[in-house]
């Protein structure tokens, strides 16, 4: 199949760039020193091609519904929910499904506590990170709180791996000096927490912060693989990968025209999309209204390749992402852990 052939709007996959980006990522981070995040692509088929190309065998998740799906798919060699969680009989019957390790996040008693039943309910062992506020004011306990939570986690007979932190406030600071001083502060926060807490593992970071960390144990990266315009801007060493083609369906407004991609297929929290040649001007429900280079014109049934802004909740649109190599479309691979 061609390209021009798919159904639109589709969302397509650069083969090549896809693997540059591996290999990029592999040769600074091999192995488990980068746990994939399947938040930032949602599918166990390009989990899978990550796993067999870049011989990374850790992932994290953020939602119990990507867990079942790498379980599922047999990817479950060390498997960390990076985010909290109170479903305990979801997360049991998670563990049961496994003979592999389960980690999970806890930042209160009540995720501990979380955990602790969860455990109990599948009969086997649950192990956890500490999750460590800093800086960004999301989850995470304070610093100093983090040693009377593992000695928590411990009484309810629950291993305790580390720590973990996300410096999400740094990540995408355009300026690379700011980032190593934001970044800087951060860890030094983990630093405090990890001495607290002891355990083996130290993870953190992300795309923005990869090749920063010349401390922490693993990086769980995930918009490194398909990239977006919101980390381009940090002239990092990865290709864009994702793009969603559209079909131009109007074209009556001079030096204008309309393509039926809309705010229903990108995330858009990072702002508008870009098209690739030609200037966005609005998206609206299912359409996205740009001007019209004139070295660059089209009409009314032409392609154009658009771009997005923020590639996670872009991903969790769509059903499915077309595999290209050029404009030959070599497989489908089903956006399968999207929704809850």
């Amino acid at each position: 199949m061609h390209a021009s052939e798919l159904s639109t709007p589709a969302l397509v996959v650069d083969l090549d760039a896809l693997d540059h980006n591996i290999d990029t990522m592999s040769a600074a981070r091999p192995g488990p020193r980068t746990r994939p995040h399947v938040k930032a692509f949602k599918s166990t088929a390009l989990a899978r091609h990550v796993a067999d190309r870049g011989g990374h065998g850790s992932f994290c998740c953020a939602t119990l519904k990507e867990m079942e799906g790498m379980v599922g798919a047999g990817l479950d060699d060390d498997l960390l929910l990076a985010n909290e969680t109170l479903d305990s009989p979801r997360l049991a019957r998670l563990a049961a499904a496994t003979r592999q390790r389960i980690t999970v996040a806890v930042d209160s008693p009540e995720t501990v506590d979380a955990a602790r039943r969860a455990a109990d309910l599948a009969r086997c062992e649950i192990s956890v990170l500490i999750d460590v506020n800093v800086g960004l004011p999301r989850c995470g306990c304070a610093p100093d709180d983090a040693a009377g939570l593992a000695d928590a986690a411990r009484r309810a007979g629950l291993e305790v791996r580390g720590v973990m932190g996300y410096e999400g406030h740094v990540v995408g600071e355009p300026e690379r000096a700011a980032r190593v001083r934001g970044l800087a502060r951060s860890l030094e926060h983990l630093r405090v927490a990890h001495e607290a807490v002891g355990g083996g593992l130290v993870s953190a970071g992300g795309t923005g912060t990869f090749d920063l960390h010349d401390w922490a144990d693993e990086v769980q990266a995930g918009s490194y693989l398909l990239m977006d315009t919101h980390y381009a801007r940090l002239e990092l060493p990865f290709r864009q990968a994702v793009f969603v083609d559209a079909t131009v369906i109007s074209a009556n407004t001079r030096g204008a025209a309309v393509a039926d991609a809309g705010l229903k297929s990108f995330g858009m929290d990072h702002g508008e999309p870009s098209i690739i040649g030609q200037s966005m001007f609005f998206s609206s429900d299912e359409h996205a209204t740009f001007f019209v280079d004139p070295d660059h014109p089209v009409g009314v049934g032409d392609r154009v390749r658009m771009i997005p802004a923020h590639v996670d909740p872009t991903i969790a649109y769509h059903e499915r992402m077309w595999v290209l190599r050029g404009d030959d479309v070599l497989d489908e691979w089903p956006v399968d852990l999207r929704n809850w």
